[in-house]
């Protein structure tokens, strides 16, 4: 069916002010709905719904240039753009909080009896769990935690868990959420994937098929590493749907979720992932699935 080929991002546009290795960088654009974006358009058209202020309408512009994104749910509003602000150790943030005060003119836009794949990145866990909400008729909904949301509104963050039928976060997020054994985890919330993210240790799904465990590219530093999880659902979404969904396809999709990311946290916030060409992402794949043939 036409509807099935539709993908939807709902999520976060941020500002990040950032330090670590690379220095400190202010005003960087960012978000879930923003990363997410620019690794799947690489292979498919898609629509995004989040909220931006005018302080980060040109930036979004910029980074979406000559991608097929669609913008029309893009909702800008008069209010300061989401801010987070994290430092990297050790190869991961430490989120040093937010303003995030613009979700509270908010209200999450979505297609009209929308059926295709959605993806309702990280936010202000109430909002995410209105979109959730709004998406039950989604043929695939896949949802992303974040770690200071799951504890500062856990009934929420659960509320999402509940709903979605794919469900991405990393061994933090997983731990904090009550996870202990992944499989046990993925049965008890009902969902149809679990992928649990591990920086340079790669991405596991969990399915009822199986455990897929994908490597992380050890050829190219991790620069920044922010972005890095929703490139994968980014790209492993965006494969998946335009090679027919078949659960054969898992590995590959999730292949490319990872290229994704090697892409994205080579260099700082989007601008990896944002130059990054369709003929890149192929070749990097190669480099992954050479990773592969060599670990086994």
């Amino acid at each position: 069916m036409p509807d099935v080929l539709e993908l939807l991002a709902v999520g976060s546009i941020a500002l990040d002010t950032r330090e670590g290795p690379f220095g400190k960088v202010a005003e960087e654009l960012g978000g879930s709905a923003v990363y997410f974006a620019l690794a799947a358009s690489l292979m498919v058209p898609l629509k995004v719904s989040a909220p931006v202020g005018h302080d980060a309408v040109d930036k979004v512009s910029r980074a979406f240039e000559g991608r097929p994104i669609d913008t029309g749910l893009v909702h800008v509003l008069d209010m300061p753009t989401y801010r987070w602000t994290a430092r990297q150790e050790h190869g991961r943030n430490v989120d040093l909080g937010g303003s995030d005060r613009i979700y509270d003119r908010w209200n999450p836009q979505v297609p009209r009896e929308f059926a295709g794949w959605a993806f309702v990145g990280s936010m202000r866990p109430d909002r995410q769990a209105h979109a959730v909400k709004l998406l039950h008729g989604a043929r695939l909904l896949a949802a992303d935690a974040m770690l200071s949301y799951v504890k500062e509104q856990p009934r929420e963050a659960k509320d999402v868990l509940r709903r979605a039928g794919w469900y991405f976060c990393n061994e933090e997020e997983f731990a904090a959420l009550g996870g202990r054994d992944p499989e046990e985890f993925r049965r008890q919330w009902w969902l149809e994937g679990l992928v649990i993210k591990a920086g340079g240790k790669g991405v596991t799904v969990f399915t009822a098929d199986g455990r897929v465990h994908v490597p992380a590219l050890p050829t190219y530093p991790a620069f920044d590493t922010t972005g890095a999880g929703d490139a994968v659902a980014g790209g492993m979404l965006a494969r998946w749907l335009s090679t027919g969904a078949q659960r054969g396809g898992l590995q590959d999709a999730l292949v490319c979720g990872v290229a994704c990311a090697s892409l994205t946290i080579e260099a700082i916030g989007v601008r990896g992932i944002e130059s990054a060409t369709r003929e890149l992402l192929d070749e990097r794949m190669a480099e992954v699935w050479e990773c592969m043939r060599r670990e086994s």
